[in-house]
C-alpha cells in the first residue's frame, strides 16, 4: 500500500492557476494513488471522487456536501486546499430552505360533525325561547277557565277518627351502604414507540423518503430544530455534517457511525421499527 508524503503541500507542487479538482488530482498522482484506492480510504463511491477531481460539483448535491468531501479529500492528501475558495471559485450557488408546509388537516367527519353540532345548538336555542313566547301567548289562553270548586267538606261527610295503628312485627330490614370504588381506570398511554426524533445541535441537509419513495422533508435545517415522525411515516434517512444530528429510533438514541460515510449518513427504517444501512 503507497504512502502519502506527509511534507506534501498544493501550493507548492502545483500551479496557482490549476482548479482545486486539477489540485487533488496532481496530489493523489504524486502519492502513487488511484481513484479506487482513495474511495475506499474516504468510504466513498469512486464516481464521487472522479468528480471532485473533474470539479463537477453539480453532480455532487448540496454545497454542505460538496465542502465536506473536499475536506475529507484534501486532509487524505495532506494538501493545503483552501475549500471556501475553490466554492466561490466555481460559482457554487448556497442552496435554500424549502419552506416547510404543514402537513395538518381537519378530517371530513370532523368538519360534519362540527356543522351537525353548531346545527343542534341553534335548534335547541330556537326552541328555548319559542315554546315559552307560544305557551303564553297561543290561542288556547281565550279560553274560558272551568269554574273553581270549593273544597270545604260538610261536617256530616267528616271522616271518622282514624283507628289506632298497631305496630307492625315486620322484619327490618338493614340496607347495606354501597361503597364506590375509588381505584382509578387506567387508560393506555402513548409513549411514543416507534417514533423517529432528529434533534440537530447543528446545521445539516436532511432527505427523508417514504416506503414508496416519496419525499417526505428535503432541505437545511439549522441548529435547535427538531423533526418528530410516526412510526412507518419514514423509510429512508440521509444525513448531512452527520456529527451535529441526534437520532432517537423506536425510543432508543442510535448510534450513526455504523451508517456514516465520511459526513454523510445514511440507514433506512423497517417495518418492524429496525435499522438498516442504506446501499448506495
Amino acid at each position: 500500500m503507497n504512502e502519502l508524503n506527509p511534507t506534501q503541500s498544493g501550493p507548492a507542487s502545483v500551479g496557482a492557476d490549476l482548479s482545486c479538482g486539477d489540485r487533488l488530482r496532481l496530489a493523489r498522482e504524486g502519492a502513487g494513488l488511484t481513484r479506487e484506492e482513495v474511495a475506499s480510504r474516504l468510504k466513498m463511491p469512486a464516481r464521487i471522487v472522479q468528480a471532485l477531481e473533474n470539479d463537477d460539483w453539480s453532480a455532487l448535491g448540496a454545497t454542505i456536501f460538496v465542502r465536506g468531501q473536499l475536506r475529507s479529500y484534501a486532509r487524505l492528501l495532506k494538501l493545503d486546499l483552501d475549500v471556501d475558495a475553490c466554492l466561490d471559485r466555481a460559482e457554487v450557488a448556497p442552496v435554500a430552505p424549502p419552506e416547510l408546509v404543514s402537513y395538518t388537516h381537519t378530517p371530513r367527519y370532523r368538519r360534519v360533525l362540527e356543522q351537525a353540532t353548531k346545527r343542534a345548538v341553534y335548534i335547541v336555542m330556537t326552541l328555548a325561547l319559542a315554546v315559552p313566547v307560544w305557551y303564553y301567548t297561543g290561542p288556547h289562553l281565550g279560553r274560558k277557565a272551568p269554574a273553581t270548586q270549593s273544597l270545604e267538606v260538610p261536617d256530616d261527610l267528616a271522616a271518622p277518627s282514624p283507628a289506632p295503628i298497631e305496630p307492625s312485627h315486620a322484619p327490618v330490614v338493614r340496607r347495606t351502604p354501597v361503597v364506590a370504588s375509588m381505584t382509578p381506570r387506567t387508560s393506555p398511554v402513548d409513549d411514543g414507540e416507534g417514533d423517529l426524533v432528529l434533534k440537530f445541535n447543528g446545521e445539516s441537509w436532511v432527505e427523508l423518503f417514504d416506503a414508496e419513495g416519496r419525499s417526505v422533508e428535503k432541505g437545511l435545517l439549522a441548529a435547535g430544530q427538531e423533526r418528530r415522525f410516526e412510526a412507518g411515516e419514514v423509510a429512508s434517512v440521509k444525513l448531512g455534517n452527520a456529527a451535529a444530528v441526534d437520532v432517537t429510533a423506536d425510543g432508543q438514541s442510535l448510534d450513526l457511525a455504523p451508517f456514516s460515510r465520511g459526513t454523510v449518513a445514511r440507514f433506512k427504517l423497517s417495518s418492524d421499527g429496525s435499522v438498516v444501512p442504506a446501499s448506495d
